[in-house]
């Protein structure tokens, strides 16, 4: 069911903001520059759309404008997470009412529950809606971390069909690849180490980096997947700055003043998180014009 359509580079999309309110026509404009660029999906309200200080109006609109935008070109990954299990259900259930391919759950942050928490947590889900679900494993903002054998459950549960791994753990995607199936999605969700984690068998990637260079992404997840390591190198060395340059300050405000650089949307965020350092200007600016951007 899943498998063809969730390979290779995923932009997790900011959320404009102009005058304080979403900015649905430069979140448009982004949209189709994504599917112009080649990307091979889509994935609205995740962290670097600054979803935690989205109203839930504001998420549901965002989703749509993003469903509506793809009209089936691409496939659209909804966020949909929450550390409320019931309210995560609730996202999910108005990802699949409104068209979207899967959700993109993210393990419960701050209630810090066990891995029993988890498997029940992700298994109501499973239960309650009938949508394929990524599961978003991101302990360094959530401080719980979901095991291989936790995902190894899961993974025999029918929309339970992968994961967005953020730990940048190489040596987990192998054993995790052998312990949940040829079937089971995995989606890094680190740029950096997009290159290794290919390697280690993954699909794609879900990326910050892309919403400022999808063409670029797209070319190098396209030469990984077709097992061509020396293109997909080339990109990795191209791309590697600007990787890192997007989080030399509080994510996404190196990718918000990138993008409003190259006039696609304003650099507006929302507190708590503020416009990005001269410094990190100064890096993202360089990574940039590295790879012709600017």
């Amino acid at each position: 069911m899943s498998e063809p359509l969730f390979r290779g580079v995923f932009p997790a999309l900011v959320t404009p903001f102009r005058d304080g309110d979403v900015d649905e026509e430069a979140f448009i404009r982004l949209v189709e520059r994504q599917i112009a660029g080649g990307v091979h999906g889509l994935v609205p309200v995740g962290t670097t759309g600054e979803t935690a200080t989205l109203s839930h109006d504001e998420h549901r609109r965002v989703v749509e404008l993003c469903v509506k935008t793809a009209a089936g070109r691409v496939p659209v990954v909804a966020g949909a997470g929450s550390n409320s299990t019931e309210e995560a259900i609730e996202l999910v259930r108005h990802a699949k009412a409104i068209g979207a391919d899967a959700a993109l759950v993210v393990t419960p942050y701050y209630n810090r529950p066990s891995q029993e928490g988890l498997y029940a947590h992700y298994r109501a889900i499973n239960d309650a809606v009938q949508l394929p679900v990524l599961i978003y494993n991101v302990p360094g903002r959530t401080s719980v971390d979901i095991s291989n054998d936790t995902l190894a459950r899961l993974s025999k549960l029918p929309n339970m069909i992968g994961v967005k791994d953020a730990t940048g753990d190489l040596m987990r995607a192998s054993f995790q690849r052998l312990m949940c199936g040829e079937d089971w999605v995995m989606l890094s969700g680190d740029d950096g180490t997009g290159l290794g984690y290919m390697a280690h068998g993954g699909h794609g990637c879900i990326s910050v980096t892309a919403n400022v260079a999808p063409e670029q992404c797209s070319a190098f997840y396209n030469a990984a997947l077709s097992g061509d390591w020396a293109t997909a190198l080339y990109h990795q060395d191209q791309l590697v700055r600007l990787h890192r340059a997007l989080f030399t300050d509080a994510s996404p405000s190196p990718t918000k003043f990138a993008l409003s650089a190259l006039g696609l949307c304003a650099e507006d965020a929302r507190l708590p998180i503020v416009p990005c350092s001269e410094a990190s200007r100064a890096e993202v600016t360089a990574a940039m014009r590295e790879i012709g951007l600017l």
